[in-house]
């Protein structure tokens, strides 16, 4: 059963958070302060490098109806966060024309923490932000492209770093129901433990989140969050110390065979597999801390994470009679590593250019990653069991200098390397492979910046050119013969590297209007793929992109925020596959988004979002596309007194019946596998139905 949310836990959670108020707010509406927070708010000089790179601030986010944790990530612009499993799981992301899987080409981090995992059971770069508290978030600084010297494994299109509030206006706890069993308790709560008030701060902050979804199989969706953070002073000058810790456990409906539901053998939100699923658990504690100087800033981070999962799926439908094929991919792991970075002004007589160098390590303790056969998550054998430790370590020197009041540059060279051993404990065929593998890349990365310039207001120019990379899966990268059947198979490499090049500008043609277009382009020596009838992504061959993108963030008045982004892409193999075609499967060519929050600390207050996803291939001839779609999510809210606000969230409002995603591969339903008429999957569309239109009360009492 989901969690049950009653009054004497409520009440608990309450008298917690309560005991961090500061009486002094006690009589201020209960809503988390705004917190406006610059492009490059670590730097000196503290302006951007290229045309894509900016930073959500929490106004943003305040009145935003999320579904999910991670659509968060879609204030960044272009980027689309779906799911084709249960909520327990890691979304899909897709940005610039790629089908990002669970993270493999988006590094994100969250308070200075990595999220993305190396060598994971799952999908290499698994990016699980489930955990992530949209309330406490204080900003979310995001790049697109190669160009940014702090950026390696996995920032091949971009990264995100994500900051939480270092303090609170006022505790609050919020109470939230809504259609499908949607249960939502949050209590958060902040409180000075220096007698001036402005010292150190210690927030609290609980959640628990229960939900079955409109499926026929109940999600029976359970999660569990809690955070600690000690702090003093803020990101540029001060210090922070988190804890966190977050569990969750919940049955998947997964992507099926689209003609299983049009035949009837289904319903629209039905299941061919009863017992997928799976349980996760993100266990951290991190520190950081910045020093802002006269002439030079320094900052420094560590962090330890325990992280676990075991997953269980069968992706390729019904295949094998009354067993099915359902699987379990296993994780279990200790992250640990940190990073440093020093920045000195060096002077009239140097332009006062700005030197950065850093550093950054992190090791994967991985003591059993694994895929093992199962029967309603009970285990029938061991396709490969192993141990890997992963190190990555890197160092880069950047330098930006304003050379004339109207042009400035930014030269970086980073170099990474990573090292891995492998060791096979388990499976039949897979006891031959394991060994020792490294890899490194040396990244070069240039940006020039014209302007500004009195043109449609204030404008700058940006060219902005870089090398990159994402790694590969260590085990394939030490294998030499196919576990599930010890047929020979090509190693692939550790690094898989990228180049791109972007030009763009930024504009303020009116007071309030900030507009932004680029035009880029990417080439990637590896491409991960997914692989239907296997739920599984594997390297294929290189690949070229390139594209268009528009965004536009409007603040006509105070408490009204406009915004509207428009990306178009292309992405094609750069030899065709064996089928003759030359497309990316699921690669997105068009998606765009308006949205538009209003708030100006009156009695009433909301947020309304459209979104777009454009027809993709689902192969690599094109010859099958998904289809079309647009959705929206409504939140309305009223304060009805200084102490208690209320807002109701209406989640695909116009109850549109689309796919969150489209799958081409091999599978089997239930009948064909029983009459033995599948014979090991029939290529076909595999769709995961979007949820229906649904309602979330929210009620928020502040103390």
């Amino acid at each position: 059963m989901p969690y049950s949310i009653d009054r004497p836990l409520a009440g608990a959670l309450a008298l917690l958070v309560s005991s961090l108020g500061n009486p002094a707010h006690a009589a201020g509406i209960p809503t988390l302060q705004e917190v406006t927070v610059s492009p490059r708010q670590q730097d000196l000089i503290g302006v951007a490098d290229s045309a894509t790179e900016g930073t959500v601030t929490a106004a943003q986010l305040r009145n935003r109806p999320l579904l999910r944790p991670a659509e968060a990530l879609e204030t960044v612009p272009g980027m689309i966060v779906t799911q084709h499993s249960g909520d327990g799981k890691a979304n899909q992301y897709f940005l610039r024309g790629f089908n990002l899987d669970h993270g493999s080409d988006f590094a994100t981090h969250v308070l200075g923490m990595p999220v993305n995992m190396a060598s994971h059971a799952h999908g290499q770069g698994y990016m699980d932000l489930n955990f992530l508290i949209p309330e406490l978030v204080q900003g979310i600084a995001y790049r697109k492209g190669v160009y940014a010297a702090e950026d390696g494994d996995f920032a091949t299109t971009g990264s995100a770093r994500i900051d939480y509030r270092r303090r609170l206006a006022q505790p609050f706890v919020e109470l939230g129901l809504g259609q499908n069993g949607y249960q939502r308790l949050l209590a958060a709560g902040s409180r000075p433990l220096g007698p001036d008030g402005d010292g150190r701060q210690l927030l609290v902050a609980a959640e628990l989140t229960g939900y079955d979804g409109p499926w026929a199989q109940p999600e029976n969706l359970q999660r569990r969050n809690l955070l600690l953070r000690l702090s003093d002073g803020s990101a540029r000058h001060g210090y922070a110390i988190t804890a966190m810790s977050y569990g969750a456990q919940w049955t998947a409906t997964e992507h099926v065979p689209e003609r299983a539901i049009r035949s009837g053998e289904i319903g629209r939100y039905g299941a061919l597999s009863p017992r997928d699923g799976g349980r996760t658990r993100r266990n951290s504690l991190s520190a950081e801390w910045a020093r802002l100087g006269d002439g030079e800033a320094t900052r420094a981070s560590a962090y330890l994470i325990d992280y676990g999962l075991n997953l269980y799926s069968a992706p390729s439908g019904y295949i094998g009679g009354l067993q099915g094929d359902q699987h379990e991919q296993a994780d279990s792991r200790l992250v640990w590593g940190g990073e440093a970075r020093h920045t000195w002004r060096l002077g009239p007589a140097l332009r006062d250019t700005e030197l950065s160098v850093g550093t950054r390590l992190r090791q994967d303790r991985i003591g059993r990653v694994g895929l093992f056969t199962t029967e309603g998550r009970a285990r029938t054998g061991t396709v490969r069991e192993d141990r890997i430790t992963e190190t990555a370590l890197a160092a880069y020197v950047e330098a930006r200098t304003q050379w004339t009041p109207w042009l400035r540059s930014t030269t970086a060279l980073r170099r990474d390397e990573i090292s891995a051993d492998v060791t096979a404990l388990g499976g039949q065929y897979n006891m031959g492979n394991g060994g020792s593998v490294r890899g490194g890349q040396t990244s070069p990365r240039l940006g020039l910046v014209l302007g500004p310039f009195e043109l449609a207001g204030s404008t700058e120019f940006y060219a902005n050119w870089g090398h990159g990379f994402h790694s590969n899966d260590a085990r394939g990268a030490t294998s030499r013969s196919n576990p599930a059947d010890a047929s020979p198979i090509d190693r692939v490499p550790l690094i898989a590297r990228a180049r791109g090049a972007e030009l763009g500008l930024r504009a303020a043609p009116l007071p309030g209007w900030n507009t932004s277009l680029s035009v880029w382009q990417m080439a990637l020596a590896s491409e991960l793929v997914f692989v239907g009838d296997e739920g599984i992504t594997e390297p294929r061959g290189a690949s070229r992109r390139h594209g268009v993108e528009w965004a536009n963030y409007i603040t006509p008045v105070d408490g009204l925020i406009l915004d509207a982004d428009l990306a178009l892409s292309k992405a094609r193999f750069t030899h065709p596959a064996s089928s003759g075609g030359d497309h990316v499967p699921n690669a997105i060519p068009l998606t765009a988004s308006v949205g538009i929050s209003a708030d100006r600390d009156g009695p009433w207050y909301g947020g309304l979002r459209l979104r777009y996803l454009g027809a993709y291939a689902l192969e690599e001839t094109g010859s099958h596309k998904s289809s079309p779609f647009w959705t929206a999510n409504l939140r309305l809210g009223h304060r009805l007194s200084r102490q208690v606000q209320f807002s109701l969230d209406v989640l695909n409002l116009f109850d549109r019946k689309a796919n969150d995603i489209e799958y081409w591969g091999g599978a089997c339903t239930r009948s064909e596998a029983l009459q033995g008429s599948c014979n090991g999957g029939i290529d076909g569309r595999l769709v995961h139905p979007l949820e229906p239109r649904s309602l979330r009360a929210s009620l928020r009492i502040g103390f």
